[in-house]
């Protein structure tokens, strides 16, 4: 495997890292400066852009009190040049206070683009095959 190979799954290991330990700095170090996000499939929102300080803020309001666990396989990575495809099978587990969860199985695919020697995600789209579980603690849902 070749530098890029590597740095871009280290990239996409942090992401999903920086939720699980609340490390909303971190996880905003992983993004371009503007991202755009569709995750139409567990919200029911439309896609955006928005700025990389946005994205962590809101995962922070959404994801602050529940405990999480982000784990990913099957990842495919593709790439031409300074910008680049993922793809990225990932379970998320997610529990409040009092115990009830929400489970998600999903499919990420993450644009990510070179810049200064290092890779940075620039999109974001969730593909959810199911979730289990109450979607009422996580307060990024909207439906």
């Amino acid at each position: 495997m070749n530098a890029d190979y590597c740095a871009i799954h280290n990239r996409l290991a942090k992401f999903a890292n920086s939720f699980d330990l609340k490390d909303w700095d971190g996880l905003c170090a992983c993004l371009a400066p503007s991202v755009y996000t569709d995750y139409s499939d567990l919200r029911g929102t439309p896609p955006e852009q928005m700025s990389n300080r946005r994205y962590a803020d809101l995962r922070r309001i959404a994801l602050q009190d529940l405990k999480t666990h982000h784990i990913s396989g099957n990842i495919e990575i593709e790439i031409e040049a300074d910008t680049a495809k993922a793809k990225v099978s990932t379970m998320i587990y997610r529990q409040d206070a009092e115990g009830t969860t929400l489970h998600t199985h999903c499919l990420y695919e993450f644009g990510l683009q070179k810049m200064a020697a290092a890779w940075y995600i620039d999109a974001i789209v969730q593909k959810v095959f199911w979730s289990d579980g109450s979607s009422a603690i996580h307060s990024g849902i909207v439906r």
